[in-house]
């Protein structure tokens, strides 16, 4: 490290804050000060480089911590200059910097020399310097990147538990934000269910910790499990609660009647790992960023408040609310409150009182307790995965009881669209499609259609429109909406391919469609991952008419396919896929997909009627709404780059409770 030492300087205030508590901070090099030293064009300014550095946090830094900010200047002589012999007896000053107790950056000082100096006329060439300032700017930026010790806690995590997008998202984002210099753990509970699915925690290995944990009238004992992969620590909390067979959540007969206690059960264990667990040799100690996924993980931040900074712990720790999908909220008896561990002062954090409609006798009072919204009223930040999601769920029609709340806690509501791996769902190079192509070359498209269609017994018709639906068979989807369009559809010269399950109701339909158009409508009831790539690389239109869509991962695949989207215009649909314009851009045409509203079968059929058209009679059109939803660049380092920024707000403020 070096440090710059001058004859000739002036005292000024650095405005910029680059220090927060509760961040590490990562400083690399002495910061570039040419454009500074450019500003004086009067009297002889030398510039002295010292091989000796002060302590000043890396900045040459008074070895006394003092706050001085006197200023030294050179006498000017007749002539504007003196002789080398002045040069030789006088080298100059280091320039240092004054922090306050925050660590921030306030202003300059001066430090006297020490050391063998190196002089260096300051009249070097103007060419050379300026891409040596470049340089040290580029350098800079990449070294001087803040990082921080991040806790996910989560329900699921992909590879090792999954249902929907929470755990491709908890099984994706912490891998993109450790290979940009951060230390994440994932916390997440171990599921041991009987089946093959237990062979996905072959690789985590029991850390020898156990601790106890006072709740539901007793006293708790749970272990720790371990992976270390890809960069992440994936800490798996075990106790007997989780081994049963079903999901994470039910099974067959419904949801599980102890979803409280098993959940509870991870959020304590989620507040004392960092504490306690020694992963790679050391813990990751109290200054934390803990990112809590939907209800499951939303006790988290109540603890913190509550339990732990009381107490002096997690002082300087954040907590990030990340809702997915806020129809699930946690919502149990008020009775069961004691049960969580919390003081009983804490009550109100999640006291909830259903209306006057929604109670099932005259005598009920509505009360109970909302896990959900404890986490809304005490989380530093909150952030959903879609711009419009974020905006949904502050409406009537989108908050689900809770839009009052999250109203008043706006200024720090944002939304960040998910990612997607681009290596698994690569058409490039897919293993689950029998042909590839990319963006430059599409001619693996149409061979992948024909192979599909012969794949479902379909008549192979490289001509025909071919539209696709992957999801869950239920009213969330719109699948009733689909239904009813359904016999209009399969008047056109159209065929339609469904992979799903989900109510039984729509399960019956689709075999019983199937059977009424059995040239033009495939259903293939459950769920099939080579078959959805296929289904994704095959077909030319993707329909999604969700009512609702927090982000929506389908039509980010089938964009990254060439497959054009066909999506009701809300949440993350509306962010996600642009809508097609056919005059813009010198008549080449904006845009990837096309968006309908308001959510009915008139909107959904002109939408897919216009679609189709163009399919049909404006092949270079077409061509050029698949190539630019291919190029889009739906990666996790691209969303892990927009939560740093998040982190970075999360610091800013103190802890708010």
């Amino acid at each position: 490290m070096e440090s710059m030492q001058l004859t000739r300087v002036i005292s000024c205030k650095l405005s910029t804050n680059i220090s927060r508590k509760g961040c590490s901070f990562r400083p690399s090099r002495q910061l570039g000060f040419c454009h500074f030293f450019r500003s004086f064009q009067n009297g002889k300014l030398t510039v002295v480089r010292s091989d000796k550095t002060g302590n000043g946090g890396g900045f040459g830094g008074l070895t006394d911590g003092s706050n001085s900010n006197a200023v030294e200047e050179e006498e000017e002589e007749g002539g504007g200059g003196g002789g080398k012999e002045d040069e030789k007896e006088k080298h100059g000053l280091m320039l240092g910097i004054d922090r306050d107790d925050s660590g921030s950056v306030i202003g300059l000082h001066l430090i006297p020399p020490s050391g063998d100096h190196e002089v260096i006329d300051s009249h070097e060439d103007d060419a050379t310097d300026t891409k040596d300032q470049d340089e040290g700017t580029e350098e800079e930026k990449i070294q001087t990147r803040v990082t921080y010790n991040i806790v996910f806690v989560t329900a699921e995590a992909a590879p090792y538990s999954k249902t929907g997008g929470l755990g491709d998202v908890c099984g994706s984002l912490p891998i993109a934000l450790a290979s940009r210099g951060h230390r994440v753990m994932v916390v997440s509970p171990r599921y041991v269910n009987g089946t093959s699915a237990d062979k996905n925690f072959a690789g985590a290995f029991d850390v020898d910790r156990r601790i106890k944990i006072h709740c539901f009238g007793g006293e708790q004992e749970i272990a720790f499990f371990h992976e270390y992969r890809e960069g992440v620590d994936w800490v798996f909390v075990d106790h007997p609660s989780y081994h049963r067979p079903g999901n994470p959540y039910g099974d067959s007969h419904g949801a599980f009647g102890d979803n409280q206690f098993r959940f509870t059960l991870l959020c304590h264990a989620a507040c004392e790992a960092p504490l306690v667990l020694p992963l790679g040799g050391y813990t990751y100690g109290e200054k934390c960023l803990f990112l809590v996924n939907d209800w499951h993980a939303g006790l988290v931040p109540v603890l913190l408040s509550s339990k732990y900074r009381p107490f002096g712990v997690y002082k300087d720790a954040r907590s990030i609310l990340v809702i997915h999908n806020l129809a699930h909220q946690g919502v149990e008896p008020a009775a069961s409150y004691k049960n969580l561990g919390l003081p009983s002062e804490w009550y109100g954090a999640l006291e909830w009182v259903f209306p006057t409609w929604a109670r099932t006798h005259a005598l009920d009072t509505g009360e109970a307790v909302n896990v959900l919204k404890g986490a809304i009223v005490t989380a530093d930040r909150i952030l959903t995965v879609s711009k419009g999601y974020a905006w949904e769920i502050t409406t009537v029609e989108g908050g689900y009881g809770l839009n009052e709340l999250l109203s008043s806690r706006r200024s720090i509501l944002n939304g960040i669209a998910n990612g997607i791996d681009v290596a698994e769902w690569d058409p490039s190079s897919d293993e689950h499609i029998a042909f590839h192509y990319s963006a430059d070359d599409l001619s693996g498209k149409v061979q992948c259609k024909t192979a599909l269609q012969q794949e479902l017994g379909l008549p192979i018709r490289p001509e025909c429109p071919l539209i696709g639906f992957i999801g869950r068979l239920d009213y969330q989807k719109g699948i009733d909406l689909i239904r009813w369009t359904t016999p209009e559809l399969m008047e056109d010269n159209v065929q339609f391919v469904m992979l799903g399950s989900g109510d039984p109701l729509y399960e019956d339909w689709m075999r019983a469609t199937e059977t009424t158009y059995r040239d033009k409508f495939r259903g293939w009831v459950g769920f099939n991952v080579p078959i959805s790539h296929r289904i994704t690389a095959g077909c030319d239109i993707l329909l999604m008419p969700s009512r609702f869509e927090p982000c929506g991962l389908n039509q980010l695949y089938a964009m990254r396919y060439g497959t054009v989207p066909v999506v009701h215009a809300t949440g993350g649909l509306r962010d996600t896929v642009e809508n097609f314009n056919p005059y813009a851009a010198g008549d080449s045409g904006e845009g990837t997909g096309w968006t309908f509203s308001p959510l009915a079968k008139e909107s959904m059929l002109e939408a897919l009627r216009t679609a189709i058209i163009t399919y049909r009679e404006h092949k270079s059109a077409w061509e050029g709404l698949m190539r630019r939803g291919m190029q889009r660049d739906f990666t996790w380092e691209s969303a892990a780059i927009q939560y740093e920024q998040v982190f970075e707000w999360a610091c800013i403020d103190p802890p708010y409770i």
